[in-house]
């Protein structure tokens, strides 16, 4: 007996995430695992008069074959990509993951080829097709969030359904100061960071392109980063998960990296020039995340949060810095984790995880949960 919540997932990542109509060919990529779920889209997307096209892949299968991978299979699987992409109007991309470990032993170069070659492939998805990723519950998921696998099911499925357009209307006086702003200063245990986002757009998220959502983003001017910031979240980045990260800048890149793996975090920023600049900064909106469980598509929604992406822009919120890497990391400022502030243009906006400014009120958990508008 399919899960009736399911139904009401896939009808909203249908219509709202990727808003399908008639005629729009939408490729619903999944894993064993996520099949209740792919086929309520499969169900759904036939009712609005939309094509659904099915894959399947499988993590273990993807490890094996990237242990031994070569350039020339990229190079063919990058046109082959990027013609079907070419070909579809929208994609949701469920992601069943049963061991967030499988892909630790596949050598640091494979990473950098396969992120070399593939950017323009994704760079023409992100930007041209409409498209959404989640996280479908599995026992992997459940055990990393601290839960029984029933009890997290019932928090997925929760914090994927939050009402968004409440949630998009109360971003609306975020998005406008952001884009007022010019120097932003973050202040947290172990962390003192300044910067600019002035001439920067700011962009709301709000279940168009991750489930769960809640967030705003923009970036900082790419030289103006100077400080240092300590990440009190784990940070999880090609199979393998780094604990007690410290970043330290200097007019913009990271001249300084720690962590409980210093050395490989440092392999990694060392990837191409724009790993070591800053392609994000983004506050975490979501009322229903409150803790980190080490997997980003939540943890970067956690409400009170902030996180400050080494990397590639987005488009839509571009400083010009390039990379093949977007490493999102996160600094949760409520106060049973140490409080913070964020300061824009020297006027304290949050404090302690909560909005203090009349406008951003909105956007404080109570507000975005309580009933009606």
């Amino acid at each position: 007996m399919r899960d009736p919540r399911l139904k009401v997932l896939a009808k909203q990542i249908l219509e709202h995430s990727v808003k399908a109509g008639k005629g729009d060919k939408i490729m619903i990529h999944g894993q064993p695992n996520t099949k209740p779920l792919m086929l309520e889209l499969l169900e759904e997307a036939y009712k609005l008069g939309a094509y659904p096209f099915m894959e399947l892949k499988d993590d273990e299968l993807d490890r094996q074959w990237a242990i031994q991978s070569s350039l020339e299979q990229y190079e063919t699987i990058a046109r082959w990509e990027m013609q079907r992409f070419q070909d579809l109007d929208a994609l949701i991309y469920i992601v069943g993951e049963e061991n967030d470990a499988e892909m630790t032993d596949i050598p640091a170069e494979v990473f950098r080829v396969s992120g070399e070659v593939m950017k323009p492939v994704t760079d023409y998805y992100i930007n041209k097709c409409r498209w959404v990723l989640l996280n479908y519950p599995t026992k992997s998921l459940a055990q990393k969030a601290g839960m029984s696998t029933s009890k997290f099911e019932d928090f997925l499925l929760d914090v994927c359904t939050v009402d968004y357009a409440k949630m998009a209307a109360a971003m609306k006086p975020l998005k406008e100061l952001m884009e007022k702003t010019d120097r932003v200063r973050i202040v947290s245990p172990g962390t003192d960071l300044t910067f600019s986002i002035k001439g920067i757009p700011a962009v709301m998220c709000y279940g168009e392109r991750n489930i769960p959502d809640g967030e705003v983003y923009t970036a900082p001017v790419r030289d103006s980063v100077n400080g240092t910031i300590t990440y009190n979240t784990p940070c999880p980045y090609q199979g393998t998960t780094f604990r007690n990260v410290s970043l330290t800048f200097k007019d913009g890149k990271i001249i300084k990296a720690a962590a409980d793996q210093s050395e490989k975090i440092n392999d990694i920023f060392d990837t191409d020039e724009g790993a070591r600049y800053i392609g994000e900064f983004a506050l975490g909106l979501n009322p229903m995340i409150h803790h980190p469980m080490g997997d980003i598509l939540f943890d970067e929604k956690i409400n009170g949060s902030i996180h400050f992406t080494p990397g590639l822009a987005y488009k839509e919120a571009d400083n010009g810095n390039v990379s093949s890497i977007h490493w999102d990391m996160v600094l949760v400022q409520r106060e049973e984790y140490g409080g913070g502030e964020i300061y824009f243009d020297d006027r304290l906006i949050r404090k302690n995880g909560l909005f203090v400014v009349p406008e951003l009120e909105g956007l404080n958990p109570n507000a975005l949960l309580r009933k009606g508008k």
